[in-house]
């Protein structure tokens, strides 16, 4: 069977189950980066608090998180809740391994490991404010929250932009590593494809191939969401 018939729609053609574990490792990857931008936002805001407590709380996650290989977070937890489910169903009478959600569990970790890296990225995007903004904003009687939602977040998201760009990046190359734990995704459906028509190389190719195609696709759109936000600046010479 040549390549184009191998990767078609035809009854012994793969195209239907690629497309749908594209489908599948575009949607944990977005379930993770948005899990990711909560406990950004979140680990960003506890940095500035001026809780002793939360401060360390948030530099302690985000160095934790961003040391530790992404795997082992995907380890830790999905055998970690799986072993408390087991524990929990033998309670009801039932016996051996019971496995936790993989799409959940995949999702949660990768949305944590990259909250460790959004958090910084969230922390410089503030830092980076124009501080005359703020003191102009105060001067002129807005509120913390009003100076917040009208100074602080538009103009934090317009220097965190790039920065959430790269985290998806590589979040999207994180939900590759979900395959370990069973959910059939790109990865996972080209070794299956590889292992039972033993064609690794042009289903390795064609998920190498598609995973550019979505790389290329969220670029592009990341591209014109940074050309938008920067509608109305001066540009500096």
């Amino acid at each position: 069977m040549d390549y184009y018939q191998l990767m078609g729609f035809g009854p012994d053609g793969w195209g239907f189950d690629m497309l749908r574990a594209t489908g599948m490792t575009v949607a944990v990857a977005l379930s993770g980066f948005a899990i990711g931008l909560v406990f950004g936002c979140l680990g960003a805001a506890a940095t500035f608090s001026s809780s002793r407590i939360l401060h360390a709380a948030a530099s302690g996650y985000s160095t934790a998180l961003r040391g530790i290989p992404d795997l082992l977070v995907i380890y830790l937890f999905y055998f970690g809740s799986s072993s408390v489910i087991s524990g929990v169903a033998s309670l009801f009478g039932s016996s051996g391994f019971v496995g936790a959600p993989t799409f959940l569990i995949g999702a949660l970790a990768i949305g944590i490991v990259s909250g460790a890296y959004q958090t910084q990225v969230l922390r410089g995007a503030v830092l980076a404010l124009n501080k005359g903004e703020i003191e102009a904003g105060r001067a002129y009687g807005m509120g913390s929250f009003m100076l917040f939602r009208r100074i602080v977040v538009p103009q934090a998201a317009r220097h965190a932009l790039p920065g959430v760009g790269n985290v998806w990046q590589l979040v999207l190359k994180e939900s590759a590593l979900i395959s370990t734990i069973g959910l059939v995704e790109l990865m996972r459906q080209a070794q299956v494809g590889s292992g039972s028509t033993r064609q690794p190389f042009s289903f390795y190719l064609t998920a190498a191939g598609l995973y550019l195609l979505i790389t290329f696709v969220s670029g592009q759109v990341f591209l014109l969401a940074e050309a938008r936000s920067m509608r109305g600046l001066r540009r500096g010479v």
